[in-house]
């Protein structure tokens, strides 16, 4: 059946568009192994990496800072130069940036993500910190949340040159697309626990965040054939995270099931969930909007019927700048109200 006679394909999606999402498919499925591993050699054939710049391009910079060398975590710092502050002098927001990938792939260096972070710094008038985690299967579940929690911690302590005099740490958000959501959650959680001697968070940007569980939803039965996410390709990611062992009830993919930690009483940021018509994905991630409301946190579902699964990498589509929009609206929201 052809991709735009297939009622579970968005029609609407420009070739490059689909090109691009089978291309990061067939790099996903060549280069994971049945044993559980990645090939890491071939997938360096596809994960098209750039360097930092200096030299603004479209009105941000960008430089790597290496937090701890020995478990290569490090971020991409991205400052807009066209904005100094927000006409207050009191500096730029900033926002955490957790990639995607199924917690095995892509980095920060990597084409799509540098890209899109230059546009988030641009386009939200903030400076983006965006994280290399450890990836699994080699770095199973805590790894990431931990390599996550430990750059917030980095960046409350450390001054950094040409990010501290600019920045407002008062007014910090996590976000995240795809497993980077997932992560947006989990740091999150940890970073509750912690006091901050700089540092605060104010809000939490889940964008198709990845959780799960044993049940098959009614999203993951009906969209067998969406772009790009595949229950066999989940299935696949959650093995390669999560302690051996285990199944997908645990309760950092179902964050809300029958083994959930109580956040009752966390200090939890207020969090956006975006959630896109054709990603199998979206029961689950209505599910966590419903369960953050449950426990009396402050939620907003943003809903775009016609959106795949990682449609907010391509600017070409107009829930691009729909998720712009309601982003900045959201962050506007949570700075005016932690003045």
């Amino acid at each position: 059946m052809a991709q735009n006679d297939d009622p579970q394909w968005p029609d609407h999606l420009p070739w490059n568009v689909n090109l691009f999402l089978s291309a990061l498919s067939f790099s996903f499925d060549v280069t994971r192994r049945s044993n559980g591993t990645v090939n890491r050699f071939l997938m360096n054939f596809f994960d098209l990496r750039t360097s930092p710049s200096k030299k603004p391009i479209n009105g941000v910079k960008t430089t790597d800072i290496t937090i701890d060398k020995a478990r290569n975590l490090w971020f991409r710092l991205y400052t807009p130069t066209t904005t100094t502050d927000d006409g207050a002098g009191t500096g730029l927001p900033v926002i955490f940036f957790f990639h995607g990938g199924g917690f095995a792939f892509m980095a920060p260096s990597s084409k799509p993500f540098d890209e899109l972070c230059y546009g988030l710094a641009r386009e939200l008038s903030a400076i983006i910190i965006s994280v290399n985690y450890r990836l699994a299967p080699e770095h199973r579940w805590p790894s990431e949340y931990e390599d996550g929690f430990d750059t917030l911690k980095f960046i409350d302590t450390t001054n950094i040159e040409g990010f501290s005099g600019k920045a407002n740490l008062k007014q910090c958000f996590i976000a995240g697309d795809s497993a980077g959501g997932n992560v947006v959650h989990h740091v999150a959680l940890k970073a509750s626990e912690h006091e901050f001697s700089n540092l605060k968070l104010i809000g939490n940007i889940s964008i198709q965040p990845f959780f799960g569980g044993e049940e098959r939803t009614e999203s993951e039965l009906r969209l067998t054939r969406a772009p790009f996410v595949t229950m066999e390709r989940a299935d696949w990611m959650w093995k390669a995270f999560l302690p051996q062992g285990s199944n997908r009830d645990h309760p950092a993919a179902n964050v809300f099931g029958p083994n959930s930690v109580d956040i009752l009483g966390v200090n939890f940021p207020a969090t956006i969930i975006f959630v896109g018509g054709f990603d199998p994905l979206q029961d689950w991630q209505k599910r966590y909007y419903e369960g953050l409301k449950k426990y009396g946190k402050e939620a907003y579902l943003v809903e775009f019927p016609n959106a795949p699964h990682s449609f907010y990498a391509f600017p070409e589509l107009p829930e691009f700048f729909l998720f712009i929009k309601e982003t900045k609206d959201f962050m506007q929201k949570q700075l005016s109200s932690n003045i």
